[in-house]
């Protein structure tokens, strides 16, 4: 009498998986949603487009969100590909110890950095830029802001000290601005 218990828990279980998966499919919210997405990202792209202004060609680049994300994403799978290798090296026993406390300061080292550059785009936002994309590369970072509004060198002065005071041994500090939509 127990097997028929559990035999009838289960298909319950995966009966109500099975409802639930087709519920999610054919719901039409997401249907909506999907097709929502895939406008916005057509919109987004970045775009190169000549524009003809007293007989001179000026080309302008206008990065979307999209652009940042996708930069962001690559990072972080670059990131995470480092972290695969230094974690397999920190699992071979027949590696010295030194080398294996190396990889696992190297692992803590990109995790900081990446909390710093996350850190470092949510404090430039809020000093009301419309984006920003912060890159630590050893001594370099790179700093991408994506505003509306006309920017100066005191605001560039203000990034690099805030990315400075985060990053102390940045010894190349770069702040490009994009005009933003």
């Amino acid at each position: 009498m127990l097997l028929k218990k559990q035999t009838v828990w289960l298909l319950t279980m995966l009966s109500l998986v099975v409802v639930l998966s087709v519920y999610y499919i054919t719901s039409p919210e997401q249907k909506a949603n999907d097709l929502t997405v895939m406008e916005q990202k057509g919109q987004k792209q970045a775009k190169t487009k000549p524009e003809a202004k007293d007989g001179k060609t000026v080309v302008s680049t206008v990065a979307g969100d999209v652009a940042f994300e996708e930069l962001r994403m690559e990072l972080e799978e670059s990131r995470s590909k480092q972290r695969e290798e230094l974690t397999e090296t920190m699992g071979t026993t027949s590696l010295p110890a030194d080398d294996r406390l190396k990889a696992k300061d190297e692992i803590d080292r990109l995790r900081d950095i990446s909390q710093k550059e996350e850190y470092l785009e949510t404090m430039i936002k809020a000093m009301g830029y419309e984006d920003a994309l912060v890159r630590a590369d050893g001594e370099k970072v790179s700093v991408t802001v994506k505003s509306k509004k006309k920017h100066t060198k005191a605001e560039a002065n203000k990034i690099i000290l805030e990315v400075k005071k985060e990053i102390s041994d940045s010894n190349f500090v770069a702040v490009t601005f994009q005009p933003a939509k």
